[in-house]
């Protein structure tokens, strides 16, 4: 299936990029329309994948358009796409916005809306997706196959979408907020900052590969680590008196009502 992207910013050409490495969608079978020279060239000169400015013939005849712009854009760049009389699967990546919504702006149902993250780019994406009434299973296997070539991709119920932007949508962001306060702990300690960075880093890389192996649960593969009265109970003792756990939920839950607040 041809895919033409409305949008050729970081995220597509990510996606297009990734699509056409692994073979899995040829450049020649891709098309791009951005109303930003500058976003258009480097989208191109990325991925292989021709751009222009408006929606051309190719794009028209693309059996799926993957919607890549900005929230705050998408209405106005929906409407004015002409209509068809064969609708094209609509795949959008554009935050917050519902299928209802969609579907008012395009006329049709043949919809999925996707919440990827930003490690997409670097091709360790998590993505949940969410398919309209009218989008088939097989259009569910053919975005699964676009966003799983990208890391991992699940198809969910809209009703949790909210719930994963919270969660893996703003994630990066916490895990970062955690590598930022290990390393200035680790300078506080008496490291030098590139250090302190080189080995936070390996350390969450190397405990996320452990989880991703299934070697054990988080629990199970924390009590592994701790030996009663060492150094890592002492810090865990610190974490749990200043209700870490709590604090981690408790900013999961603002960012999904705010992510319930973005999407009325």
């Amino acid at each position: 299936m041809k895919i033409a992207f409305l949008g050729a910013g970081k995220m597509a050409t990510a996606i297009a990029g990734g699509l056409a490495r692994q073979g899995l969608v040829a450049a020649s079978e891709m098309t791009a329309c951005d109303v930003s020279p500058e976003a258009g060239a480097a989208f191109t000169a990325a991925t292989g994948v021709a751009w222009t400015a408006s929606p051309g013939v190719d794009f028209m005849a693309a059996g799926c358009w993957l919607v890549a712009v900005k929230p705050q854009t998408a209405e106005a760049a929906l409407r004015s796409l002409p209509r068809r009389p064969e609708a094209p699967l609509v795949i959008s990546i554009a935050a917050g916005l519902p299928l209802a919504r969609l579907r008012e702006w395009l006329g049709s149902d043949r919809l999925i809306r996707v919440m990827p993250n930003t490690p997409l780019l670097v091709g360790q994406g998590a993505s949940v997706f969410a398919r309209g009434a009218g989008a088939t299973p097989a259009d569910g296997a053919f975005c699964a196959r676009i966003f799983g070539s990208l890391g991992l991709c699940r198809e969910v119920p809209e009703a949790w979408i909210d719930a994963v932007t919270a969660l893996s949508g703003s994630g990066p962001a916490y895990v970062f907020e955690m590598v930022q306060a290990l390393v200035d702990a680790g300078v506080a300690v008496g490291l030098p900052a590139e250090l302190a960075l080189d080995l936070t880093v390996q350390t969450v890389a190397g405990a996320a590969e452990m989880l991703r192996q299934k070697q054990g649960t988080p629990e199970a593969l924390r009590r592994a680590v701790t030996s009663p009265g060492g150094t890592t109970a002492a810090g865990l003792a610190v974490l749990s008196a200043e209700g870490f756990r709590g604090i981690v939920r408790r900013t999961v839950e603002a960012a999904r009502a705010r992510a319930v607040e973005l999407g009325r």
